[in-house]
């Protein structure tokens, strides 16, 4: 399908647009440019990194655990308050923390029966804040917003 055709389709309502559908340009002519390419080479992330930044951004992924950190961003709380808050279940709650945990970006506290969570550190807040900032001013969320 052409992007005419796409576009006519989106027009008449028979489409929706998504990031797969968005086509990226490229090049008429396959030259490379190999001075641009050993400079870029010496910044690539490496596998590792590359898979812990996926890792991070799949968590990160999902909006009960987006909306949890944004809880957390204001202020430590217990289970109990996040689900009443986020009006999940307990047990949902408790399952998202952990995943947030596993990724070391929520800390715990047991003070008698109640556990308490917070933000792990100013790293774990500045991405929040970095996220946070971001869904409302940047033209790459606006698109799907």
């Amino acid at each position: 399908m052409t992007e005419q055709e796409y576009s006519d389709r989106l027009a008449q309502g028979d489409a929706t647009r998504t990031i797969e559908d968005a086509q990226a340009p490229s090049c008429d002519e396959r030259v490379v440019h190999l001075d641009n390419v050993r400079q870029v080479q010496l910044e690539i992330l490496s596998m590792d990194e590359a898979q812990r930044g996926a890792e991070l951004f799949t968590v990160l992924a999902d909006p009960n655990r987006l909306r949890l950190l944004s809880a957390l961003a204001k202020q430590e709380l217990c289970v109990c308050d996040l689900a009443a808050g986020l009006k999940m279940g307990e047990s949902a709650v408790s399952h998202q923390l952990r995943v947030l945990k596993s990724m070391r970006m929520v800390n715990y506290r047991k003070e008698g029966r109640n556990v308490y969570y917070s933000l792990a550190d100013s790293q774990a807040s500045e991405l929040y804040r970095s996220i946070s900032t971001n869904l409302c001013s940047s033209a790459l969320f606006s698109n799907f917003i």
